[in-house]
């Protein structure tokens, strides 16, 4: 915008261009303003449309889409006991070398990125096959499986991943709880992947509207690290004060 106001300057300064008037200049400053308006918020738009979401966010999304939008658009985080186990339990694992066991190669903090879907982040583990060269993820969680498919989600997503940038097809991914030692096969169905694009679609329309929903208390609300930020037992109670002065207005119409 400096150059440009210079170089207006130096051409109203030449021999045999005409000076333009205050007005005139006023006229075409403001011209010039609007189409730079308008370009900066179209380019603004479209980097928003372009915004990658991270693979954390469709867990986070699919735990609760409030804690989502406070995480990723709020950029609120708070820590507890449990979170504090799952960022040390990542940590170790992040913190191991690639290495080959039994045909089989071990590559650890694999960041990914895929452009056409709009996702990325870094994935804990890929299994690669020595013979076949088949990828698999697997991702570590501190808990239990869970009831709700949040963690196969976002492992699915994994999947997704690793297909858009390799061009093969991954079928398959692990997961692999702390609390009770167990690694958990998950097959990414058709069913898991429609699950999880609806999921990305989701996470974008809340990511993009700068939104955040109303919080919804429940069981899940006590593990959440949120909590005391999200106040979901005292703001999702419901406010019946408008149904009062509407009860009473119509108390005082029947009286008359």
């Amino acid at each position: 915008m400096r150059y440009a106001c210079k170089r207006f300057w130096r051409l109203q300064n030449q021999r045999g261009f005409r000076r333009l008037k205050w007005r005139e200049c006023g006229r075409i400053a403001v011209k010039i303003l609007k189409k730079m308006t308008a370009l900066l918020t179209k380019t603004q738009g479209e980097n928003q449309d372009a915004r990658l979401i991270p693979l954390s966010a469709l867990q986070h999304y699919a735990f609760c889409p409030r804690q989502c939008a406070l995480i990723h658009n709020e950029q609120a985080w708070a820590e507890n006991y449990l979170t504090a186990q799952g960022k040390a339990l990542h940590e170790r694992v992040d913190s191991g070398e690639p290495e080959t066991r039994k045909g089989v190669r071990f590559e650890r903090t694999v960041h990914v990125s895929a452009e056409k879907l709009g996702i990325s982040g870094v994935l804990d583990l890929v299994e690669v096959d020595t013979k076949t060269g088949r990828l698999k993820p697997v991702e570590y969680k501190r808990g239990k499986p869970k009831p709700d498919p949040m963690d196969e989600i976002q492992l699915c997503a994994q999947g997704l991943c690793l297909e858009e940038m390799t061009g093969q097809t991954v079928s398959e991914g692990a997961l692999w709880y702390m609390q009770t030692r167990h690694r958990v096969p998950v097959v990414f169905s058709d069913d898991l992947r429609t699950q999880t694009l609806a999921t990305i679609a989701a996470v974008r329309k809340l990511l993009n509207s700068g939104q955040t929903p109303s919080p919804d208390y429940g069981k899940r609300c006590k593990a959440c690290s949120l909590v005391e930020i999200c106040q979901p037992e005292l703001l999702g109670k419901r406010d019946r004060s408008l149904g009062y002065v509407e009860g009473l207005f119509g108390e005082l119409k029947e009286a008359r």
